[in-house]
């Protein structure tokens, strides 16, 4: 059973507590048997029977209410219990809300009504287009064009590793407009799935199954309201998107670490090793208090930099930083040791620790790689001390 006495810290309020305790009852039965078989039609169930049942109206602000706004602590808890529970479950989730977060924060009216309406129903899959080939951590360098024309806009160049690529419906593209250099020239576009010109050039197989894409443009013509926001601000748009969205991929990580503290503490209470449980030996209760505090730590700087967002911050640049950091390296560490705990059967094809394993590594490169958010957290000091 995961500890969830961490709810009653004053981050939350009674109906985050309410949302984890349903979310989690939902998911002990709705998750029990996800078959990864296909990924493809895993996720399209998932997307479907998650906004079926309303788990996906948190992912993105309801159209019809303009007061309405993304609640970061919901979205954190919910990532948080559904990694626990599903990977997978957990990507579908989140892409629903970083696919069309741009949308949510600074679409028209016309475009929110248009696309939330149908990715908080689970009617449409959404996909946030922002790597390419020669430009992942760097996205001031991005080369995909978008050229004006009389009726809208052309769009030429690759995207790559773009989750949900190949089965969204919905795609966010960064690209090139050229108000300026380097970050200053960028814009978003909106672009369904059958626009003409637009290809799926290559699906990319990673470690832990998940639908990923290489995406092609090719005089792909979009009109002038596929334009998000303004001209020129599609960086700041990005950064937004991930400013928000950043703090829920360490709670992604933080339920990865939680299920494989609890396999941990399972296994080394049921095991016997030179003739007493294998709790008993100081050198495992080592590792299972080192676990332990790096899941505490994780959740404080998940929950502070979400708590801060919810309470009107204007950006939580390094509070995100430093939750992202420090919560995907710990559950890396986490999820090392419970495979350690385990043994032989630790690294067993189909093990609960073996699939966290392999789920866990991409988590501290996308969405600003380990490093970057280290460059991240570094100048922020740094200003400040300035």
């Amino acid at each position: 059973m995961a500890d969830t006495s961490f709810l009653t810290w004053p981050f939350f309020e009674d109906r985050h507590r309410a949302l984890a305790a349903d979310l989690d009852r939902w998911a002990e039965t709705a998750l029990k048997d996800v078959d990864h078989g296909d990924v493809d039609a895993a996720c399209r169930d998932l997307v479907a029977r998650m906004g079926r049942d309303g788990w996906l109206t948190h992912s993105a602000p309801d159209p019809s209410d303009p007061s309405s706004g993304l609640d970061v602590r919901s979205l954190c808890l919910i990532r948080e219990t559904l990694a626990r529970h599903d990977g997978l479950a957990d990507f579908a989730f989140a892409m629903q809300g970083l696919g069309a977060g741009a949308i949510s924060l600074f679409g028209s009216d016309a475009q929110r009504r248009e696309w939330l309406t149908r990715t908080r129903a689970g009617g449409a899959l959404a996909a946030f287009a922002l790597t390419e080939p020669k430009s992942g951590s760097d996205v001031a360098d991005i080369a995909c064009s978008a050229e004006e024309t009389a009726d809208g806009y052309v769009l030429n160049g690759e995207k790559t590793w773009i989750s949900n690529g190949g089965i969204a419906d919905l795609y966010v593209v960064f690209a090139r407009t050229g108000e300026g250099p380097g970050a200053k020239g960028l814009s978003a576009f909106i672009v369904p799935a059958e626009t003409e010109g637009f290809t799926i050039a290559e699906r990319i197989d990673v470690i832990a199954p998940h639908p990923l894409a290489r995406l092609k443009f090719e005089n792909c013509r979009i009109p002038k309201d596929a334009l998000i926001g303004e001209r020129g601000k599609g960086f700041r748009i990005a950064m937004s998107v991930l400013d928000v969205f950043r703090s829920t991929v360490g709670a992604a990580a933080l339920g990865f670490a939680r299920r494989a503290l609890d396999e941990a503490l399972a296994r080394a209470s049921g095991r016997e090793l030179f003739g007493a449980p294998m709790a008993e030996l100081q050198m495992v209760q080592g590792h299972l208090a080192d676990m332990a505090l790096d899941v505490d730590a994780a959740a404080l700087l998940i929950y502070r930099a979400a708590w801060t967002k919810d309470g009107g911050a204007a950006r939580v640049s390094r509070e995100a930083s430093m939750a992202k950091l420090y919560a995907t390296e710990a559950a890396q560490r986490v999820i090392d040791a419970a495979v350690q705990i385990h043994g032989g059967d630790g690294v067993r094809s189909g093990a609960v620790v073996e699939r966290l394993y392999r789920e866990i590594r991409a988590l501290r490169i996308y969405e600003g790689a380990s490093d970057v958010q280290k460059v991240v957290i570094a100048r922020h000091a740094l200003a400040e001390q300035g």
